[in-house]
């Protein structure tokens, strides 16, 4: 199933980040002062979770080094998660550990490891760019003061050359966290905003990865559709690649050849399981017959139109000795299946004759409600 698994991994930054280009050469603009005037820049990196905070960060801060290098400047970059690194001697231990690597973590005191990491870049003639992602849990921790630090790092020693900028990575804004002395080493202008993603960005991602992750014609494009679509409700490129991985290790366990729609709900089911057998028992029975019929005609793809869910409504009547209801009753048990949260419908698109309403499944696989459903509704008669 898998060519390079590695390709789906957290850590893993491709060349060319999908829907970021904008922001990539806005950083770009901000920091090329760096080179050419050598001087230093500050600036703050705002979005919600999974929308490529870190990894524009690490991408630019790379792709910063080599253009340097071509202008013979030398330019390095640390990233401090401070989710674990929370304090200031913390982080500054971590800072000093790229050019120390064997730096002892007892016996510095912060003023002192500054001075120390001041020195070091003085004699190395680097230009330091430190990353601090999670910046807000080290501000609420431990105030502004290293942030403040950093900032005016280069003024404490007049007549030195700028030996150091700063990136600040939140879901959050930063500046409401710091001090007024702090926040006035930031221009208001060198903020970037990451806007979530939305459903066609996140399929892009989704398709460059399975090129990148998987061996060709093992993918259903349906199940790729089905992964974007279940992911643009929070814009998380994060978790629509973690659903793409699940989703291909399930694959391989059951020794199928693709990974199916079916594969991605059962993903969706190991990661957020918000639909319980106790929520299905509170449904009444004619809505429990109606999921019922569209769980089995869903099975073998991502969506069905309304038509095939009647007529797999029909079968089921049949099967239990229910009358079967009509279409208006019909489609308010698909209006108030689809509002608590138990199917999605939107209406379809380009290369559908007409406009239709599709039915999918999110929350849980399809056999899994099948089984469940059908032991409910035998055992109420």
């Amino acid at each position: 199933m898998f060519k390079d698994f590695r390709k789906l991994s957290f850590d893993w930054v491709p060349k060319e980040l999908k829907h970021r280009e904008a922001q990539m050469k806005r950083l770009m603009t901000l920091f090329r002062p760096v080179v050419d005037s050598n001087v230093s820049q500050n600036v703050s990196i705002k979005g919600a979770v999974g929308t490529g905070k870190t990894h524009l960060s690490k991408l630019f801060s790379a792709n910063f080094e080599k253009l340097a290098q071509e202008k013979g400047k030398y330019v390095e970059h640390v990233l401090v998660n401070c989710r674990q690194y929370y304090s200031e001697d913390m982080v500054l231990l971590k800072v000093l550990s790229k050019f120390q690597p064997h730096f002892p973590d007892r016996g510095f005191s912060v003023p002192e490891k500054t001075e120390i990491l001041r020195k070091e870049l003085n004699k190395t003639k680097c230009h330091l760019l430190v990353i601090l992602d999670e910046a807000d849990v080290l501000l609420k921790r431990s105030g502004s003061d290293l942030v403040y630090t950093f900032t005016r790092f280069d003024e404490e020693v007049p007549g030195t050359k700028a030996s150091l900028s700063l990136i600040l990575i939140s879901q959050q804004d930063v500046f409401r966290l710091m001090d007024s002395a702090s926040v006035s080493t930031f221009k208001r202008t060198n903020v970037i905003t990451l806007d979530k993603y939305g459903r066609d960005e996140l399929k892009d991602i989704i398709t460059d990865r399975v090129d990148l992750a998987f061996h060709p014609g093992t993918v259903q494009e349906d199940s790729t559709d089905l992964i974007a679509d279940i992911a643009s409700e929070g814009g998380d490129a994060r978790f629509a690649i973690e659903l793409l991985a699940n989703a291909g290790m399930l694959t391989d366990e059951q020794g199928t050849e693709e990974v199916t729609p079916e594969h991605v709900r059962f993903a969706k089911a190991e990661t957020f399981r918000t639909i319980t057998e106790e929520k299905l028992a509170e449904l009444d029975k004619s809505k429990k017959m109606t999921l019922l019929a569209i769980a089995r005609k869903v099975k073998k793809s991502a969506y069905i139109n309304t038509g095939e869910a009647e007529n797999s409504y029909a079968v089921v009547c049949e099967e239990f000795g229910e009358k079967q209801r009509g279409h208006t009753q019909f489609w308010k048990y698909i209006k108030d299946l689809d509002a608590l949260g138990f199917i999605d419908t939107k209406i379809s698109g380009e290369g559908v004759v007409g406009k239709t309403t599709l039915i999918s499944l999110s929350e849980i696989p399809a056999g899994q409600l099948e089984e469940i459903l059908a032991k409910e509704i035998g055992g109420s008669e």
